[in-house]
């Protein structure tokens, strides 16, 4: 591992558009052509991370055979004609590792603290291990970084702030009245209402009906959610007295459940949960008894609170980060003389294996004896070893580590095989 490098080159949502960054997904067969133009210049250790807001790569070069821009033109080679040079980021070294953990974690994403990114690097080690892209030091450095973004989700739960109005929605719902064992009254059949009906279903809600002017998208629901039971968007009324809870999300420039309109449930109470702008339901309904509104200034004002949350807690996952990357950088610097040590050893192994022989031949050893003699001849050079190997473990500047390589190679002549 003399001279290697942890490196990164991408671009992300960050600094590069989406028109541009949707010319540079890294389909497999760009991965495996990105892969080949690297095999070419000696860079075998590269992950791929591509997702539809970043193509990044992660890798290992030997920074005296081997230029960042080197590796910046295979990127651009994979992508013929399209204009990245000026929106591409590179790092090394601990930037470059700390960079990775932040990703790993969800603290890079367009959502701060998602989980699915974590899924994601994952399945981009797994596929550049299947195509023989890996190695010691990028599977430790890549496990390394998933095991503490494990820990953060763990330990802060950044992701269980939700930022989506209909989901917060959902979880005053579920705080207020509950939706297990609920009828309940859908307006509308967009995009939101659809959003509204999954977390329905999934909150046990005992019926849901659903009733749109759009009757096309209603039909379309009822397709995917057969546990519907569609209705005329004229007798919503008529059917709303029979529910307990009414989520509205529609497009409408004019109120959909009016005061004048509306009469008791059955039960005298009543949640609404309105998810339009401007708003479905009438304010005022508010002020009847048993009856609570939920609007979007309110869910709003929540997702806002949340968010400032995820990024307090966002904050404070940075200390972990850097003792996290710091003991990985550790271990890094440690393995680029494991095979100086590995090699000393060897040469020490056989200086033990010559003396026995020797002894052996010259002095009439039985078994027992002949253990207790490789045992001491063993035990000592390990003993005369052991220092000297801690402190080239310890060594930490990259230039004193290939100082001491070279003269241990001359000294033990390891360059004569063992090298």
């Amino acid at each position: 591992m003399e001279d290697m490098v942890f490196g990164y080159v991408g671009v992300c949502y960050q600094e590069t558009p989406l028109a541009v960054r949707e010319l540079v997904s890294f389909t497999d067969s760009k991965k495996t052509e990105l892969w080949n133009e690297l095999e070419k210049i000696e860079v075998r250790q590269c992950v791929v991370l591509s997702t539809c807001n970043r193509s990044e790569i992660f890798f290992f070069f030997q920074s005296h055979k081997i230029t960042m821009q080197q590796i910046r033109q295979c990127y651009e080679a994979v992508f013929p004609g399209v204009p990245i040079r000026n929106y591409m980021k590179e790092m090394q070294g601990e930037e470059a590792m700390a960079y990775l953990f932040r990703v790993t974690a969800g603290l890079e994403s367009l959502v701060l603290g998602e989980d699915q990114i974590l899924g994601q690097v994952v399945e981009a080690m797994d596929f550049a291990r299947t195509m023989g892209h890996s190695g010691k030091e990028l599977e430790r450095i890549v496990r390394d970084a998933v095991t503490c973004a494990k820990q953060i989700k763990t330990e802060y739960r950044i992701s269980e702030k939700p930022l989506s109005v209909s989901y917060v929605g959902i979880q005053m719902l579920q705080k207020y009245s509950g939706i297990e064992g609920k009828k309940v009254l859908v307006i509308g059949s967009g995009k939101t209402a659809a959003l509204a009906l999954t977390y329905l279903v999934d909150g046990g809600a005992a019926s849901i009906l659903l009733c749109s002017r759009n009757t096309e998208h209603a039909r379309e629901l009822l397709a995917v959610y057969p546990q519907l039971t569609v209705i005329e968007y004229k007798d919503r009324y008529q059917e709303m007295a029979h529910c307990e809870i009414v989520v509205s999300a529609t497009a409408s420039p004019h109120l959909v459940v009016k005061k004048e309109e509306w009469s008791r449930p059955d039960n005298g109470e009543m949640i609404f949960l309105d998810l339009a702008t401007p708003r479905d339901v009438d304010a005022r309904l508010a002020e009847e008894e048993g009856v609570r509104v939920i609007d979007m200034d309110t869910l709003q004002q929540i997702a806002e609170k949340n968010q400032k949350e995820r990024e307090r807690l966002a904050s404070l996952c940075q200390s972990l980060i850097q003792q996290k990357t710091e003991e990985t950088m550790e271990w890094l610097r440690q393995s680029r003389m494991d095979t100086t040590i590995e090699n000393l050893q060897k040469r020490c192994q056989g200086i033990v294996e010559d003396s026995y022989e020797y002894l052996n031949r010259k002095l009439s050893l039985s078994h027992r004896e002949q253990k207790i003699v490789k045992k001491v001849l063993n035990a000592s050079l390990q003993r005369l070893l052991r220092e000297p190997i801690q402190e080239l473990k310890q060594l930490e500047d990259d230039e004193t580590q290939r100082e001491y390589k070279k003269v241990l190679e001359h000294l033990f002549r390891m360059e004569e095989g063992e090298g």
